[in-house]
C-alpha cells in the first residue's frame, strides 16, 4: 500500500492547567490533537501526518514545532509569522473531569494562514495529499474571505480522484458572529466532506435538539457519504453511503480524570483504522479504545508510553 498523506488543518495554542497548586503548561488545540494521535498510531510507511497552521517566531512556537516533529508530525507547512505569536488558554477541570476554558486568541498566527505571501505554495502542497482533515475550529478562526477561499480550494482538492475531506463540527459559539453565520458555513463544509464526525451536543447546540434520524437526513442531504456521530459514552452511530446504520458502544470508563481531547483521540482512532482499509466497527472501536484512555488522563495529548495498543 502506498503511504498516505494526510493533512490536518487547524490551530495549536499553550496550554495552561491547573494541577494541585501549581499550573502546568502545554500545548494543545483540537486538530492538533488529532494530528498527534493519528501520527502515533499509523504504522511506519503507511501514511504521513501534516499539519497545517501559522506560528510566530517565538520561543513558544518554536517549542510547538520541535515538539510535533518528535512526534512524528511532518511541519513543513506551517508558516511562520514574525508579527504574530500563538493563542493561548486555560483549563479548569471539575471533580466529574468536566472541563471549561479561558481563551486568549483574537490575534493569533493560526487566523491569518490563509493570507500571507506563503499562502499558494501551502496550497500547492495541500493539493497533492490524499487526505484533508479539518474541524468547525479550523473554519471559525478564520475572516470570511478566508473561510471562502478554502471552500473553493476543498472543491478543487476532491474534484481531483482519491481524495477525501474529513470534517468534525467541533463548534463553540464564541467563536462565531451567530448561529445563523455557523449554520450556513457548515453547510457549506459538510458539501465538501467525505466523513463527517459530529457530536451531538454539538449538533443540537447549532440546530437545536432534534430526533437522530433528522440529524443523520440533514447531513446526508449534503452529499456526506460515511457520518460518525459522536454521543460521549453513549455508543456512537455510523451511517455509510449504503444507508447501514450501526451503533459501536464504549467500554464504561470509571476514572475519568479530563475529558480533554476526548473527541479529537477518538476520531484520530478512528481514521487510523479506517485509512488502512478497516470496516467502520473496527475503526470506531479502535476510536472508542483510544478515547477511553486519553480521559484517565490530564491534559489533552497524554504520554506516549500510555498509548492503547491499535491492533484489535
Amino acid at each position: 500500500m502506498d503511504t498516505l498523506n494526510i493533512a490536518i488543518i487547524g490551530e495549536c495554542m499553550v496550554e495552561l492547567q491547573r494541577q494541585d497548586n501549581d499550573i502546568r503548561q502545554g500545548f494543545g488545540g483540537d486538530t492538533l490533537n488529532t494530528a498527534v494521535y493519528l501520527a502515533r498510531q499509523l504504522p511506519a510507511g503507511a501514511g504521513k501526518v501534516h499539519y497545517v497552521t501559522a506560528l510566530g517566531t517565538d520561543n513558544f512556537s518554536q517549542s510547538m514545532i520541535d515538539a510535533w516533529q518528535q512526534e512524528g508530525v511532518d511541519t513543513s507547512l506551517v508558516q511562520r509569522m514574525g508579527n504574530k505569536m500563538p493563542g493561548l488558554y486555560f483549563i479548569d477541570t471539575d471533580s466529574h473531569g468536566e472541563r471549561s476554558f479561558s481563551y486568549w486568541r483574537s490575534d493569533a498566527a493560526a487566523k491569518y494562514w490563509l493570507e500571507t505571501e506563503q499562502t499558494d505554495a501551502v496550497l500547492a502542497q495541500l493539493m497533492k495529499m490524499d487526505v484533508i482533515y479539518l474541524s468547525g475550529i479550523s473554519l471559525a478562526i478564520l475572516s470570511p474571505a478566508s473561510r471562502q477561499r478554502l471552500f473553493d480550494f476543498l472543491a478543487t482538492f476532491r474534484a481531483q480522484d482519491n481524495r477525501r475531506v474529513v470534517f468534525d463540527n467541533n463548534y463553540r459559539p464564541r467563536l462565531w458572529q451567530s448561529r445563523e453565520e455557523t449554520q450556513q458555513c457548515y453547510q457549506q463544509m459538510l458539501a465538501l466532506t467525505d466523513i463527517a464526525f459530529l457530536t451531538l451536543d454539538d449538533e443540537d447546540a447549532l440546530w437545536g435538539e432534534r430526533p437522530l434520524a433528522e440529524v443523520i437526513d440533514r447531513t446526508q442531504s449534503l452529499g456526506v457519504s460515511e457520518i460518525v456521530i459522536k454521543r460521549g459514552s453513549q455508543p456512537c452511530v455510523i451511517v455509510s453511503k449504503n444507508g447501514v446504520q450501526e451503533e459501536v458502544a464504549a467500554q464504561k470508563i470509571s476514572n475519568v480524570v479530563d475529558t480533554t481531547a476526548a473527541g479529537d483521540s477518538f476520531g484520530a482512532g478512528y481514521l487510523a483504522r479506517r485509512l488502512q482499509q478497516g470496516s467502520t466497527t473496527e475503526s470506531a472501536m479502535q476510536g472508542h479504545r483510544l478515547a477511553g484512555t486519553v480521559i484517565q488522563y490530564r491534559g489533552a495529548i497524554i504520554p506516549a508510553d500510555v498509548m492503547p495498543s491499535s491492533s484489535l
